[in-house]
């Protein structure tokens, strides 16, 4: 526990020496470690494959089940995707030294903000090793030292692509110590990381509610967090019923085990006969199994079984979903604000003004209309990867792209200005 403990005790202090150096670091130089590391991506994907089969490998003899495999798996369009995320982010603007909101105050001092990097980063995170990439990119973007702890079922992996990347980073210039896995399994060395305040400035869990909620408790420092991913897509009268069953077989349907796919409809009662057995034969054929409400059971036919009280507010992270018919908007708002998680909520309607509302209204980190929940995502809100989806408000509210993993220090231009009272 010894030899643990001075372990990431060291990482914690190489990565806040990396930090000063990565704060003053010009954007060329964090811009040509991105570049350098798609091509690697690339370059290496034979390898990174060789590694990736490894773990799914000893991921399926252990019995993990269809979601966390599909989470674990590194396809090629996935290596390509990550690739492509590190030209994006590239691409974008540095956010570190901006200036914003200057005001002239009546003595004549300027004031405003700069951006500024957070500093040190540590990221825990479980089965998705892409996340090795998107966090370690936008991290050094935005001028932050990362330390990595992926899940024990993808270490191979991680430990390729992080291998890569600070080949990537040394190639540029920039200190090998900016982007660091923990490289052992063992779990003494989490919670010797979550004590490390002196070094590292914020935590970003990422993985189950129970991983989460153990961060929240051990951490040291600020976590930047959710809690669950417990999305809600709420039908109004006037839909276009076409539309709105693509939206919900994508929502649903597409990737069932991540945190923005659709885990209950609500549906007004207007269009429920209508709209209803339409979802249960497009997305029951499909293999969902639906939890229905006892106004909606009888209309979604074999593929329904009776709600179970747990089931509302539940993430089921598979082809499962709750559905109930609602009476208004005003009461499918009620469920969403009861059993909701901040995460992502939406409204199909023609109706302006009750699309107005409801994003007015409703509470989370992204509201929609007329669009799957699949879109609560970095990359497709442009923000080039994320590193996480936060529902915790302070300081980011949704997916934290460069911009989010910083913060701004106040400034001043004076002329001689010296204070009176």
């Amino acid at each position: 526990m010894s030899d643990i403990h001075a372990l990431v005790n060291e990482i914690g202090l190489s990565a806040k020496r990396a930090a000063g150096v990565l704060a003053s670091s010009s954007a060329d130089k964090k811009n040509q470690s991105l570049l350098c590391l798609a091509d690697l991506l690339r370059q290496e994907e034979d390898k990174i494959q060789e590694a990736n089969a490894q773990d799914l490998e000893a991921a399926e003899a252990s019995g993990m089940d269809s979601a966390r495999i599909d989470r674990l798996k590194l396809t090629n369009q996935r290596i390509s995707d990550m690739a492509e995320a590190c030209r994006e982010v590239a691409a974008m603007p540095d956010p570190v030294g901006g200036l914003e909101n200057m005001d002239k105050r009546p003595n004549g001092l300027l004031v405003g903000r700069m951006r500024i990097p957070l500093g040190v980063i540590a990221i825990i995170y479980e089965s998705r090793p892409n996340v090795t990439i998107d966090a370690g990119i936008l991290c050094l973007k935005a001028g932050n030292s990362l330390i990595l702890r992926g899940g024990s079922e993808a270490f191979n992996t991680n430990k390729v692509l992080a291998d890569l990347f600070s080949r990537a980073i040394v190639e540029s210039g920039l200190p090998g110590e900016s982007v660091q896995l923990i490289p052992t399994t063992d779990r003494q060395a989490v919670r010797d990381m979550l004590q490390l305040e002196e070094f590292i400035d914020v935590v970003i869990p990422r993985g189950g509610e129970g991983l989460i909620r153990t961060v929240v408790q051990e951490a040291k420092m600020p976590v930047l967090k959710h809690y669950k991913g417990i999305c809600h897509i709420y039908v109004d009268k006037s839909v276009d019923i076409d539309q709105a069953l693509e939206i919900i077989y994508n929502a649903k349907v597409q990737r069932p085990g991540v945190c923005n796919a659709l885990e209950c409809l609500l549906v007004h009662q207007d269009v429920a006969e209508v709209i209803l057995p339409k979802v249960a034969e497009r997305l029951g054929n499909s293999g969902v199994r639906f939890k229905a409400g006892e106004r909606a059971l009888s209309l979604m036919s074999e593929w329904a079984d009776k709600v179970e009280p747990n089931d509302y507010g539940y993430e089921f992270l598979d082809l499962l979903m709750a559905v109930r018919v609602v009476s208004s908007q005003e009461e499918a708002q009620e469920h969403i604000a009861q059993y909701g998680s901040n995460h992502t909520e939406a409204i199909l309607t023609q109706d302006y003004d009750q699309a107005m509302r409801f994003i007015n209204e409703v509470d989370a980190s992204l509201v929609l209309i007329n669009a799957s929940t699949r879109f609560n995502d970095g990359g497709q809100l442009g923000l080039g990867a994320e590193i996480g989806i936060s529902t915790s408000k302070l300081h980011a509210y949704g997916p934290m792209g460069p911009k989010e993993l910083t913060s701004t220090k106040f400034i001043a231009f004076g002329s001689g200005q010296i204070r009176t009272s």
